[in-house]
C-alpha cells in the first residue's frame, strides 16, 4: 500500500504521523495523478501562485477499484474515521 500527495514533505510527514501509517506517501509533483482522476484545478492568480481549492482523497484496492472517494474545501481537515476504516477493510 503507498499514498500519494501534491503536498510538501513536511505535510507528508505530519499527514503520515497522524495516521499512523505504515506505508510509504509518494508525491505528485507534477499533479499527473490528480489530472487522471478529474481533480486538478490549475488557476493562476495576478502574483502567479497556483492555488488549490480543494482536496481529495481516494482509496484504490490491490485490484485497482476505487473504494473511497472524499473531495472536500482545501481548508477542511478531513474526517479520519472513515479513512481509517476503508484501510483497515482493506487489510482484512
Amino acid at each position: 500500500m503507498l499514498g500519494i500527495s501534491a503536498d510538501s514533505v513536511f505535510a507528508h510527514k505530519v499527514w503520515a504521523e497522524s495516521l499512523k501509517l505504515s506505508y510509504p506517501l509518494l508525491s505528485d509533483f507534477n499533479n499527473e495523478v490528480a489530472k487522471k482522476y478529474g481533480i486538478f484545478r490549475d488557476e493562476n492568480y495576478a502574483d502567479q501562485v497556483r492555488l488549490a481549492n480543494e482536496r481529495a482523497i481516494f482509496v484504490v484496492d490491490k485490484q485497482g477499484i476505487l473504494r473511497y472517494i472524499d473531495v472536500h474545501d482545501i481548508r477542511e481537515a478531513p474526517a479520519l474515521e472513515p479513512i481509517l476504516k476503508v484501510l483497515e477493510d482493506l487489510e482484512k
